[in-house]
């Protein structure tokens, strides 16, 4: 019973905070290359090796090797993809690939300023809710306003955002990682638990951007 009371409460806090954030501010290789230059790089020949990565404390490095494969993993359907691939609705229920994409950034970027920065959810600064609240909420307001981008916007948000992730992860140790958060939502959640979601989260919408894609009006052609 507690358990799915937890489960309920996670949905309702994720959808409740993308309602909030919206209020408020009312070619494969690329994702092995997309961290080249950066001062972290953590895609070399071990995409395939879940576990601790060199550059991080051991339960860190593992977490990172988990986010690094679920990244490879969703940009892999997207490559490609012309405008209007990635602004196609296929009903009036539905987000676009773009949109989606600038979600996952969208999210990962809230979870920083929590995580990294002490912050109470939803004490963002106006800068980040000018810039994310859009695309953390998707619907109708995502739908009208989230188009006309190259594919190379969206992953450029989404490598800056995850680049700055591997530069402060870099910088926390297992004990941190491990901190647990007795006032969360969810219930008791480690830090661990709360980047998980920031994985799984694009696991989830990886599966989105496959049955959209397969719907495509280019793909009939």
């Amino acid at each position: 019973m507690n358990q799915d009371k937890n489960f309920l409460n996670r949905r309702r806090f994720i959808k409740q905070s993308s309602i909030f954030a919206i209020t408020a501010g009312s070619a494969i290789t690329f994702p092995v290359n997309s961290f080249a230059n950066s001062s972290i790089n953590t895609f070399n020949n071990d995409l395939n090796i879940i576990g601790p990565k060199t550059g991080f404390s051991p339960q860190v490095g593992t977490l990172v090797s988990m986010l690094n494969w679920m990244r490879h993993v969703i940009l892999m359907p997207v490559q490609g993809m012309s405008i209007e691939d990635l602004d196609y609705i296929y009903d009036e229920n539905s987000n676009s690939i773009g949109a989606m994409l600038l979600h996952l950034a969208a999210t990962e970027r809230f979870y920083q300023i929590h995580t990294f920065e002490g912050k109470k959810w939803g004490n963002w600064s106006k800068e980040d809710i000018k810039e994310w609240s859009v695309a953390s909420g998707l619907g109708e307001e995502a739908r009208k306003t989230i188009k006309g981008h190259e594919l190379g916007y969206y992953l450029d948000k989404l490598n800056k955002v995850r680049e700055n992730s591997l530069l402060e992860l870099a910088k926390k140790d297992d004990d941190w990682l491990l901190t647990v958060d007795d006032d969360w939502p969810w219930g008791p959640t480690n830090n661990y638990c709360k980047w998980f979601h920031v994985c799984e989260h694009e696991s989830n919408h990886n599966g989105q951007i496959k049955w959209i894609k397969s719907r495509l009006p280019s793909q009939s052609k």
